[in-house]
């Protein structure tokens, strides 16, 4: 079916598929022929535009899962309206720790399965600027601490967990074990520089 007319939807836990399904009825009398959706993949909990994408292999269950969706689908065929969905694929949420693709990475840097989904050059660490001040002053103030449960992990800010590589050491000085890591934690404003 050719697009003639799309009406594009930002779905998120508000307003997601079950509330899409409920105006297209309106959006049939407008004469619209296809739904424009915004991503439909598992993004990180609460976003509000799913471009932030943790899983890309499931439909996002605070939309509705895979249920929901399909219920919306019958309900635009139902009218003989379309659906397209909004797909970025190098869109992918990497921070607060809900990316399994992403921490594997961070565990096993270039042995990771995953690796080959993300343009990385691995000429040296990963870099990660995602620290507000040098990474000595941040281990001095108590803001990049061993994590002290589950898997092994270092705790930054009291709330990301940031895994750590199986073969390195898993306790001792902070310091070291952080720069014994497939990644390095920088300043924020070293982005622009450093980015690999």
């Amino acid at each position: 079916m050719t697009p003639r007319a799309t009406y594009r939807v930002q779905l998120t836990k508000d307003f997601p598929f079950k509330a899409a399904e409920a105006i297209v009825p309106y959006l049939a009398d407008l004469g619209i022929s296809h739904l424009y959706a915004s991503p439909i993949t598992t993004a990180r909990s609460g976003s509000t535009h799913g471009y932030d994408v943790v899983d890309p292999t499931r439909i996002n269950p605070e939309l509705g899962g895979e249920d929901g969706f399909r219920s919306l689908v019958a309900a635009l065929r139902t009218r003989d309206m379309g659906i397209i969905i909004d797909i970025v694929p190098n869109h992918m949420g990497v921070a607060g720790g809900e990316n399994p693709w992403w921490n594997d990475i961070l565990r096993l840097g270039p042995a990771s399965s995953y690796a080959g989904y993300f343009d990385i050059d691995w000429n040296g660490p990963l870099i990660l600027p995602i620290l507000g001040a040098p990474l000595a002053e941040v281990i001095a103030q108590g803001d990049l601490v061993l994590g002290s449960e589950g898997e092994a992990h270092l705790l930054l800010y009291g709330e990301q967990k940031l895994p750590l590589r199986p073969d390195g050491p898993l306790e001792g000085d902070v310091s070291a074990i952080a720069d014994a890591q497939h990644y390095a934690l920088v300043h924020w404003r070293a982005a622009n520089d450093l980015l690999n």
